[in-house]
């Protein structure tokens, strides 16, 4: 059976760059828009050109990237401005970048107060722009910003401006949960809703995390029939970040519900470089890794309690729901105060000293281990 292809988008360049105390140099964006593609990513965002030096520097010669889709990000022609006056869009146009990803607000809401436009004028600015951008050349994709709260708030509006998107010819329509609110069964039914109205080929999500729900609610839309996902590394992102993509890409791949249905660019050779990815990324920013991190962090596949340790002597992967080494990362089992003889035969074993299982050294060595901790050691790391 032939699996549906799924296209992941990457908007760490951009969108991560918005993390409070987060900033690239050109450097950096240039190195880090070469580690994307080499993991496989389809489309990477490279930022706003035209917003700041930076990015408009980025986008004057385009980076050699041997996979992905090199994406420039900026607004739709601003209300009251014809598409051949809009100094912003001719940014984008003029950008060095294989596609476009045009914002439009898709709240009747946010167009009243944010835009103060009419939702006509909001509507031939999502048309006149995407026009402007196929005819220069341009693989064209639409962020619609607050199109959750929007389609709550006004169904109608909302999915008439995902819909003047993708008749002016958008190869995406993103639907963004740009505060982050919307729930998991909220996404899957509504990405089904938009989904009878625009092909779900043609559909993608955007999540924000501030439920700590980004990644589930970007795989409910894809069980919903969306078929783009964007995201960031580490999860980077305003606020509390965006949907990690080292989260969503093994789960993708690993989970059978998604890996029997779906294909992703990131092959299974590239995701075991998934955890070096993640930490070449927190390098570069100064930042600590996450240790508790899914998939990737360093207490990921972590085994402290001594009855856990002893079923994983039996079976290694009693604790563990995919094996370390899928992701470039490594079981651990640790010796504490909450270990048993099982954590030091594992750590033994690790060491390669010999040892017997019957030895009474071994009870003593752990009772030892116990009453040092208890008086304020601690052996974790040792």
């Amino acid at each position: 059976m032939s699996r549906e292809r799924l296209y992941l988008f990457d908007t760490t360049l951009r969108d991560g760059a918005q993390t409070n105390g987060v900033d690239f140099t050109l450097h950096d964006k240039q190195i880090i828009a070469r580690m994307l593609d080499e993991l496989g990513i389809d489309y990477v965002e490279g930022g706003y050109p035209g917003a700041n030096p930076t990015d408009t520097e980025f986008f004057a010669t385009k980076p050699k990237l041997g996979h992905a889709r090199f994406t420039a990000f900026g607004m739709t022609r601003r209300p009251g401005r014809s598409a051949s006056n809009d100094p912003g869009l001719a940014a984008l146009i003029e950008a060095r970048a294989d596609a476009i990803c045009f914002v439009a607000k898709s709240s009747a809401y946010q167009v009243r107060v944010a835009l103060e436009t009419t939702n006509e004028e909001n509507l031939a600015s999502i048309r006149d722009s995407v026009v402007a951008a196929k005819v220069a050349g341009r693989e064209v994709m639409v962020d619609c910003e607050h199109f959750f709260d929007g389609y709550k708030e006004n169904a109608d509006f909302a999915l008439a401006c995902a819909r003047a998107a993708y008749d002016s010819g958008a190869r995406w329509v993103v639907l963004c949960d740009t505060n982050g609110g919307t729930m998991p069964h909220e996404i899957e039914t509504i990405v089904g809703l938009v989904t009878k109205d625009i092909p779900g080929s043609h559909v993608g999500i955007h999540a924000h995390n501030d439920t700590e729900q980004a990644v589930a609610n970007s795989l409910a839309a894809v069980r919903a029939g969306a078929r783009q996902i964007q995201g960031t590394l580490n999860g980077l992102g305003e606020r509390c970040g965006n949907a990690n993509l080292c989260s969503l890409i093994p789960t993708l791949r690993l989970k059978n519900e998604f890996s029997g249905a779906f294909e992703i660019g990131v092959t299974p050779e590239k995701m075991a470089t998934l955890m070096k990815v993640s930490r070449m990324l927190d390098d570069m920013l100064n930042r600590a890794p996450n240790r508790h991190a899914p998939y990737v962090g360093e207490s990921a596949f972590v085994t402290k309690t001594g009855i856990h340790a002893s079923a994983m002597m039996k079976d290694p992967h009693s604790y563990e729901h995919v094996l370390p080494e899928t992701v470039g990362n490594l079981r651990k089992v640790l010796v504490s105060d909450q270990a048993g003889r099982s954590n030091v035969m594992a750590e033994l074993d690790r060491a390669g000293i010999p040892y017997e299982k019957t030895d009474p050294k071994l009870a003593r060595l752990v009772e030892e281990l116990k009453e040092r901790e208890a008086a304020g050691y601690a052996y974790e790391s040792a």
